[in-house]
Parts: C-alpha cells; structure tokens; sequence
C-alpha cells in the first residue's frame, strides 16, 4: 500500500532501546541519510557502518535504494542494529525472495533482549544490598 501511495516502502527496527523508521526510495543512488546526516558521520564506527550496510550488500541492492532513516533511543551500537533490521525488513517487502539470503545471516530476527526491571529490595535489577556478617 505505501509503496503506491509514496514513492517509498517503509519499515521499522528496533533494538533495546533503539527504535529506527527507515524510508528506502527506489530508484537511488545508495546515500543513506540518518536523522538528517549522512551515515559516514552519524555511525563514525567502521564496524557498525559496515553492520548497516551488510543487507545491502548481500542482496546486491547496494545502489538501488536511496535510504532515509530516523533514529531515536539507546545508543549508537542499538541503533545500528535497529537500522539494519529496518532495513532488512524494507527488502523483504520490496522483494520477498530476499527473505531466504537475509533469514539465513540473521538480519531478521529481533534481539529480544531488553533491560530488566529494578526489584524491590534490591539495589538493581539483581544486585542485592551489601550482605554484613558481623
């Protein structure tokens, strides 16, 4: 529907704290845009730019999308990886025989890690009150 409707399919990942809302345009020339700078300067971070880049990259889709990309929540290293999932999924619905190559490498799946809440009596989410003996 919203590739009609637009000119884009849109898609979102998340990751811990991390939510991305990617945009790819179809007909591109491969910039990636990330809350409004380029991702060269908004992931300084070789590995995670290349973290960003890997389901381009294995789907041979490189420079076929112009992508855009807001970004809030967590840290650079969850952002990275909700920006690859959203980006993943943008694919899979651009075309779905992409789905095979990136569910195998794992580009998919959502880390369903999460930070676990504070208990009471503890200081922490497991971290108990320092025991005294005497």
């Amino acid at each position: 529907m919203s590739e009609q409707a637009h000119n884009y399919i849109e898609s979102v990942g998340r990751r811990k704290r991390s939510v991305s809302r990617v945009r790819l345009h179809h007909n591109g020339s491969g910039k990636i845009t990330v809350n409004d700078r380029d991702l060269l300067e908004y992931l300084p971070v070789e590995t995670l730019q290349q973290s960003v880049m890997a389901p381009l990259r294995e789907t041979g889709t490189e420079n076929v999308f112009d992508i855009t990309v807001h970004t809030k929540g967590g840290g650079i290293h969850g952002q990275a990886d909700s920006i690859r999932l959203g980006i993943s999924r943008g694919l899979v619905e651009f075309n779905p025989e992409f789905r095979t190559v990136l569910k195998r490498l794992g580009f998919l799946t959502t880390d369903a890690r999460r930070r676990e809440r504070k208990k009471p009596g503890l200081k922490g989410a497991r971290r108990a009150p320092q025991f005294s003996k005497r």
